[in-house]
């Protein structure tokens, strides 16, 4: 929430008893009358929050001035002082259940040691001390890891140091020291006083070993130069055996030496090193991002979406589009003519904006879209669309992103050699022929992200209508005989995949836990377990013992008795009404005993569900090529002492708006994010408020950054302004934000998204940490560690044109802030720039 939002304590307090009462609204417009519609929308989201539902035991002991004691409440024990409890059940009578409102008021009573340290986290500098906050720039700059992108070695290579003697083409020689070496290839260091070019042979003569060994002294062995680099004084040369180069008998003596000495010199790792990190990034990623990847045909010039892939945190775009029958049509909003448009654009502007709702006619949905561009070019439909639209509870606005790719970069080998074991050889397969003939036709993949928004909303809204015009809209309408082709949905899988095929069953289910009764409805059933959507929130945790009943599939059977069903819950999505289940293995088992049978004499006519794939290995080449073509920006926050800090950011690869804002003050191969950080001093600031709140409920978080950058200027402060939405007052005042942002530079708006990664999946890494374990088991323990450390991640989508959209800027000013404002070059020690110069 904002800053100043604990100016309105008192009104929070009146309205707390009626946030659940159908005159909530009514009551709220009256007792803040006197205020701005964007603040009763600020009170009213605070109010919301307050009375979502809690299940923490709260703990007091130790941190009050006070004698507490057991309090259990709702079968949960709570140790409160007696100030405690009387606020918990003064607050329990205003909000009618466990809120967290009520745990935030008590952790907030007036004898409570906690405020004091939340006195002196408010204060500047209050998780560092004073010389890293002195310069946040460094504290905030943080390294870009790009997902998947890591050298596989065919051989395995040796820390060796030996003298070497280099002779050039020119047969100049030149003395040199390996670092490490292989069967084809070595690094070498040396003097930076002869330049060397790429491409470049050699002939390299081992002067070291020649005493010890049998090496011909009078014949080198060949090499080709593939990288340089400069290190100050120094310069390091990657170098590889020449193809030409036939030396049967030097490539035996240099496999019996490594694989003689590797546990002495220690095989060389960082490949491997960066593989586990660069995978790490790629499992706590994909599992968690909200936009959806849907994955492009060109089949005889036509675009056609074929695959899409679906997560937790996505899924709720393709169910938006599900009709009455439950059948998805997506394609309505993804036809040929949007994708041709986008792909005839340069690749840095393959970006698009729809505007989106849906009429029910006689228990039918009729879907309506329209871009950005279709709405300029009819003008006189364009302000009844967007008014009549978003009155609508279904409006929504989508952003679409285009990216090239390659069917190639399906196959994602490990980053060792397949000499290492037979396991690693099965694992470094690329991928079948079949496969890769179901993805040949693929060339691009489009990124859907659902950005609609209350406050944008609002301003559309504004938009006036009449009746009689309504009529127009018409030709935005999808018309139903016209159906689009289905797009096939996979999964991305990760931890909760089971052993067993899944079916597609739904069927009406009633679940227990404790004194609840939650229903619901089964999405897909095995033999051994069940995953499940319920129709409200579910409290439990992780482990949680559930019983199961099956009222619509009793009506099948009088064999089986389908009530009182033992199950353990095995993963809760991160808007909780989603269950993994796992069937509890007791004798007699009747859950078990049922679903054997009814698969056993229905296999033909259930579906397996789209995990279970047709092609083997699709989802999988799917989400590596994904990963490989990540779109926005993304960044981790991971836990280290106590404090929670900004980690790796995912390489975005393109030269974008944002990607510049975060380049500005930042060294090459980092991005500063410091802009999300400028408000870390207030009291509500979004990420300390974001990470607080993840840990009481697990849903994601969404706000809108407003930017103005300003890059000629020196100070960062002035370069960049950074305000969320809800700081605001009102629209004028966002709307003079923009133009000032505009006239001085350059106006960004971002979409920022929170979430809680999950547990980290070390099936995926076992092999490479098993590789590292063997020659440095304690750097495979620290990078185990690093994994689960790694707490939330965020998400930064520029959603600029839309929010300028929102505010009547002209078409021409809009594309005016795509270019690239006058910037201020900023000093740095690093060699590459001042080469610039």
């Amino acid at each position: 929430m904002t800053q100043d939002i604990h100016e309105y304590h008192d009104l929070i307090e009146r309205l707390k008893p009626m946030i659940n009462e159908p005159e909530f609204n009514q009551v709220l417009n009256q007792v803040a009358s006197h205020l701005s519609r964007d603040r009763r929308f600020l009170l009213k989201m605070e109010l919301k929050r307050l009375a979502r539902p809690c299940i923490r035991v709260i703990d007091l002991r130790g941190k009050v001035d006070g004698e507490c004691r057991l309090y259990e409440h709702d079968g949960r024990n709570h140790y409160l002082d007696d100030i405690a409890i009387e606020t918990f059940e003064k607050q329990l009578r205003l909000f009618g259940e466990y809120t967290l409102g009520v745990y935030e008021a008590v952790h907030r009573t007036e004898n409570n040691l906690q405020l004091m340290r939340k006195a002196l986290e408010t204060q500047p500098d209050s998780t560092t001390n004073e010389t890293t906050e002195q310069d946040p720039l460094t504290r905030f700059s943080i390294p870009t890891t790009t997902l998947l992108d890591y050298p596989k070695r065919d051989n395995e290579r040796m820390n060796y140091a030996v003298a070497l003697e280099l002779f050039t083409e020119h047969n100049n020689s030149v003395m040199a020291t390996s670092m490490d070496i292989s069967r084809t290839g070595m690094r070498v260091k040396l003097n930076s006083n002869y330049l060397f070019k790429p491409g470049e042979k050699l002939s390299v003569y081992f002067r070291g070993m020649e005493a010890e060994y049998a090496l011909d002294k009078k014949q080198g062995i060949e090499y080709q130069i593939l990288d340089i680099e400069r290190i100050d004084r120094e310069q390091r040369l990657r170098l590889v055996r020449a193809e030409d180069d036939v030396n049967p008998a030097f490539d035996h003596f240099l496999e019996k030496f490594i694989h003689g000495n590797k546990r002495r010199y220690k095989v060389n790792m960082d490949n491997t090193v960066d593989a586990i990190k660069s995978k790490t990034c790629e499992q706590f990623y994909t599992p968690r991002f909200p936009s959806l990847p849907v994955f492009i045909d060109l089949v005889d010039e036509q675009y056609i979406p074929r695959y899409a892939m679906v997560n937790d945190a996505n899924r709720q775009i393709l169910q938006y589009w599900q009709d009455e029958t439950d059948a998805q049509r997506i394609g309505f909003m993804l036809n040929h003519e949007r994708i041709a448009q986008m792909a005839r654009m340069p690749h840095e502007q393959r970006e698009m904006f729809v505007y989106v709702f849906t009429h029910v006619k006689d228990a039918k949905v009729y879907f309506y879209s329209a871009t950005r561009q279709e709405l300029n070019s009819e003008p006189d439909v364009s302000s009844v669309y967007l008014g009549f639209g978003s009155r609508k509870v279904s409006w929504r606005v989508f952003k679409l992103q285009l990216t090239d790719m390659t069917p190639e970069q399906a196959y994602s080998p490990l980053s060792i050699p397949d000499s290492v074991s037979d396991t690693v050889k099965r694992q470094n397969h690329p991928p079948t022929p079949r496969l890769m003939a179901r993805l040949k036709h693929l060339k691009h993949i489009l990124l859907v992200t659902d950005i609609t928004s209350e406050l944008g909303q609002q301003r559309y809204e504004k938009h006036g209508v009449k009746r009689s015009e309504l009529v127009k809209l018409k030709r935005f309408g999808h018309p139903r005989n016209k159906l689009p082709e289905l797009v096939k949905v996979f999964r991305f899988k990760y931890l909760e995949q089971r052993l067993e095929n899944r079916y597609q069953l739904r069927s009406k289910v009633s679940l227990r836990f404790e004194d609840m009764e939650l229903e619901g409805v089964s999405e897909d059933v095995s033999v051994q377990g069940l995953r499940l959507e319920l129709d409200s929130f579910f409290h439990g945790p992780v482990n949680s013992r559930v019983t199961i009943a099956f009222p619509q599939l009793q009506k099948i059977t009088k064999k089986y008795k389908l009530v009182n069903l033992q199950y353990r819950v095995v993963n809760i999505s991160a808007d909780r009404n989603v269950l993994h289940l796992k069937v509890i293995n007791e004798s007699g088992n009747v859950a078990k005993q049922f679903f054997e049978d009814l698969i056993k004499h229905n296999r033909n006519r259930l579906k397996t569900y789209p995990d279970e794939e047709e092609i083997p290995g699709i989802g999988h080449a799917l989400r590596c090529i994904y990963a490989k073509n990540v779109a926005n920006i993304a960044f981790f926050i991971r836990k280290d002492n106590g404090r929670f800090v900004p980690d790796n950011v995912i390489n975005y690869g393109q030269n974008t708006r944002l990607a510049r804002l975060g380049q500005q003050f930042a060294e090459p191969g980092e991005f500063n994010l410091e802009f999300l950080y400028r408000d870390r001093t207030r009291q509500y600031a979004f990420i300390q408020e974001a990470l607080k709140q993840l840990k009481v409920e697990p849903n994601p978080l969404e706000r809108e950054l407003f930017i103005a950058f300003d890059p000629s200027q020196e100070d960062f402060n002035e370069a960049i302004k950074p305000r969320f939405a809800e700081q605001f007052l009102d629209h004028e005042e966002r709307r003079t934000f923009i133009s000032t942002a505009m006239k001085n530079g350059q106006f960004i708006a971002v979409y920022v998204y929170v979430s809680l990664t999950g547990r980290p999946d070390l099936d995926t890494l076992q092999s490479e940490i098993n590789y590292v374990s063997v020659y440095a088991i304690h750097r495979a323990k620290e990078l185990e560690e690093q994994l689960w450390n790694v707490y939330a991640m965020g998400n930064l989508i520029d959603i600029t044109d839309d929010v300028l959209h929102r505010y009547n800027i002209p078409d021409e000013q809009i594309a005016a802030n795509h270019q690239v404002p006058h910037s201020h070059v900023v000093g740095t020690d690093n060699i590459e720039a001042l080469l610039k110069h």
